[in-house]
């Protein structure tokens, strides 16, 4: 085994697309502050912070508390341990539930996708809690398994005590640690089919509840599709917003405004900025072919190839340049059986020095485990080859 490193060094003439590395870019150093205690605006696909005003605050979240929720949710259903058609008995529990509801009733059953939906787009407290017994049994043993993955993600400090976000004792976070699950939630296309709608009936349940989006900038806000609001007395006015305009997706976080209304125009604004000023180039298109030729050992097949498994676009500000850089990291050969899709190796990709992103790297098909007859046909195919040359050779 062996490590195998492409480097591919792209350098920018004067026809070549631009590249800028963003610099992070302090409150102070903009034409604007915001009222709100906390705000960030953050490129996706970098992770590039353009603004931020107090990102490390420990304040509580309220609702917003539902995006690790939902995160979680969205985890168990590409994992295979519940299914959008599994059915969910309401819970006396779930169903006493106060603040933002879809009035379930204990006893009546739901579909997981009919909760996900009354989340997504209602912030609903009593779908919440179902959904969390479902997937775990108990609320608290969820709970533990948010915390486990707000560790994981690198979320320094947040702490939840429940998943719906009604407590606001012991249940905080911050501007920057709410980016990092906002971005990590946007990985799953999934939530996007819920979190556009505008209007809608809860169908599935006993009350046939209309839904209301609790993030008005859904529909006024051009390119916004998601991703959740909160409000409580403590907490004020919270949001989690992100537009995409071109290649560009934006997460604007805005805390503890001081009205609903401020919350929208203030993470509206931070967007405004973002996308007047920044560009998102295309760098690596999903299922494109980054890596040829890559050994395997021990399979039918000698060679395979790795596809990107994502899309990823460079973060460019308006009328500068620079270079890129992108390292195919592969462990060769790679051990048959080879199953297409399988995570193979990974991208990493640099601008000016520095680690900006990461595509995962997948087999292109599948490459079954070699047999005795295959090696034997592998035998006679080098031995037929090897007398093949030593014929031509002597010919000459």
């Amino acid at each position: 085994m062996h490590n195998k490193l492409t480097r591919v060094t792209a350098l920018f003439l004067c026809l070549s697309i631009l590249m800028l590395w963003p610099l992070k870019i302090n409150a102070q150093e903009l034409p604007f502050d915001l009222q709100s205690q906390s705000a960030l605006l953050m490129d996706y696909d970098t992770g590039t912070i353009l603004y931020e005003k107090n990102p490390h605050d420990k304040l509580p979240i309220a609702s917003i508390t539902k995006i690790m929720t939902t995160l979680l949710a969205l985890e168990a259903i590409e994992e295979g341990r519940i299914s959008l058609e599994d059915e969910v008995t309401v819970s006396e529990y779930a169903a006493s539930m106060g603040g933002s509801q879809v009035f379930l009733e204990a006893s009546e059953r739901l579909p997981v996708s009919a909760l996900l939906k009354a989340i997504i787009v209602a912030s609903a407290n009593d779908a919440s809690v179902a959904l969390a017994e479902k997937i775990s049994g108990t609320v608290e043993t969820f709970v533990k398994g948010m915390n486990e993955k707000a560790k994981e993600l690198g979320m320094e400090n947040t702490n939840f005590s429940d998943c719906t976000g009604l407590s606001d004792e012991g249940n905080y976070s911050t501007a920057y640690d709410i980016s990092i699950m906002s971005r990590e939630l946007l990985k799953y296309p999934l939530f996007f089919q819920w979190s556009t709608i505008w209007l809608d009936n809860l169908e599935e349940s006993a009350n046939n509840t209309m839904l209301t989006n609790t993030n008005r900038l859904v529909r006024f806000y051009d390119g916004c599709d998601g991703i959740k609001t909160g409000s409580t007395s403590k907490a004020k006015s919270c949001l989690a917003a992100t537009a995409k305009r071109g290649n560009l997706r934006l997460i604007s976080i805005v805390l503890a405004a001081p009205t609903s209304q401020l919350r929208f125009s203030e993470a509206a604004k931070l967007m405004d900025y973002g996308f007047a000023n920044y560009d998102a180039v295309p760098l690596i298109k999903k299922d494109s072919v980054v890596e040829r030729n890559i050994a395997v050992t021990g399979g039918k097949e000698k060679v395979i190839s790795g596809l990107a498994a994502s899309d990823f676009s460079l973060l460019q500000k308006k009328g500068e340049q620079s270079e890129y850089q992108v390292d195919n990291i592969i462990e060769q050969p790679i051990k048959a059986p080879i199953i297409k899709s399988q995570k193979i190796g990974y991208m990493t990709i640099k601008q000016n020095g520095k680690d900006i992103g990461t595509v995962d790297i997948l087999a292109d098909r599948d490459i079954d485990k070699a047999g005795i007859y295959d090696y034997f046909k592998q035998i006679i195919r080098n031995w037929a080859s090897a007398s093949y040359n030593k014929l031509e050779q002597k010919n000459e």
